[in-house]
């Protein structure tokens, strides 16, 4: 049961993470700034791009370690670094008065230490 409700947690944070990624390697600024990413603005092009990259890798490294069963430790790993950034991001949301992006970097960063302890644990 536990499994399962892990499983269902790295699926849809895997989810959340490839598509910000994805936005984040494809888009502008003014772009992600529409999407609702505004925690992007100001940031250099690359480190935006940078970023992207990182979330696609961490979402990856959410899923694919556990399913396939090779180095399985990368998942709570993926999860741990994952997590890393979301206080960093639920400040400059805070800085901004966007308080429902920062009650969203908080559920995420919980989920993620959720996902990594229960990785290791099992």
């Amino acid at each position: 049961m536990i499994n399962t409700i892990v499983w269902i947690l790295q699926v849809i944070s895997a989810i959340i993470f490839l598509y910000s990624g994805i936005c984040k390697s494809i888009f502008p600024e003014m772009k992600l700034i529409t999407l609702g990413q505004t925690g992007v603005k100001g940031l250099h092009p690359a480190f935006i791009k940078f970023i992207g990259i990182s979330e696609i890798a961490g979402s990856v490294g959410l899923i694919l370690p556990t399913a396939v069963n090779i180095l399985p430790w990368l998942a709570p790993l993926s999860a741990l670094c994952l997590s890393l950034i979301m206080p960093f991001a639920a400040v400059i949301h805070y800085k901004k008065n966007e308080p429902r992006n920062v009650v969203t970097n908080v559920i995420l960063f919980v989920v993620c230490v959720l996902i990594a302890f229960c990785r290791i644990r099992l």
